[in-house]
């Protein structure tokens, strides 16, 4: 089930666990995507935290939030760029976004494949997408005080399988919040350092589970008057001059 709007804007926007996890999922899309002019960048769920790098360049930036958790006005101060939605249904064109981020939409949605299914269907030719879900091996799946800690927590390998399901091809994954979900000021003072250190430690399992993909796109069938006919019918075979040679009889007639 999808989580409240409130209790997510106040996690990432009002508590310090919650914006240094916001600045850490952040760095991360940033790497991986450089803010570019002219794309089309949405997030679903609640993403927008981490589309605010791709106000001032992308040609649109939408976000997209699920009819059960709710929406609320974003970016403050701007003209607002979020829209109520449904799962399985996402008011956005076919094959219109460039980049595509989500984050609290995948494993807290009753109908996941729906999800997919727009996700792989609003997605562009060469776009990329970008899932944000608990790490099923980490430690913040395994607290509710953080939203990580709810709906299904997932392992790259579960992840990878159901996005190749849906049309997706994994391209990379990595997980990032190593440090605990503390609210202890010597895990919040050092959070930048533990994030540099997972990064160099596999052994030192991430929170948060990232995973890019693009899209399959498949070469269309040839078809239509240009089909080969591998056994053509033989009905004119006896025509020879415009005259039709006569029918062959039986003995007898």
């Amino acid at each position: 089930m999808h989580l409240d709007v409130l209790d997510l804007r106040t996690f990432y926007y009002r508590t310090r666990l919650g914006r240094v996890a916001q600045r850490a999922i952040r760095d991360q899309v940033v790497r991986l995507w450089p803010p570019a002019p002219g794309q089309t960048v949405a997030g679903f769920g609640f993403a927008v935290p981490l589309l605010r790098p791709y106000l001032s360049q992308a040609r649109r930036v939408i976000g997209l939030m699920p009819g059960p958790q709710g929406v609320m006005p974003w970016p403050a101060g701007m003209e607002n760029v979020s829209v109520l939605c449904e799962d399985g249904s996402w008011p956005v064109a076919t094959g219109l976004v460039d980049r595509l981020v989500l984050m609290h939409g995948l494993e807290t949605s009753e109908r996941p494949s729906a999800v997919l299914d727009e996700a792989h269907r609003v997605l562009g030719p060469g776009g990329r997408a970008l899932f944000v879900v608990p790490n099923r091996s980490g430690l913040w799946s395994r607290r509710d005080a953080t939203p990580f800690g709810f709906g299904r927590p997932y392992s790259g390998t579960q992840l990878e399988a159901q996005l190749k399901r849906h049309g997706f091809t994994p391209e990379r994954s990595l997980t990032v919040l190593h440090a605990p979900p503390s609210n202890a000021p010597f895990w919040l003072r050092t959070a930048n350092f533990w994030e540099t250190a997972g990064g160099r430690l596999p052994w030192l399992s991430g929170g948060v589970l990232m995973v890019e993909v693009s899209k399959q796109v498949y070469a269309p069938t040839r078809g239509g008057l240009g089909a080969v006919v591998k056994k053509p019918l033989r009905v004119l075979e006896g025509v020879r001059g415009g005259k039709a040679e006569p029918a062959l009889g039986r003995k007898g007639s």
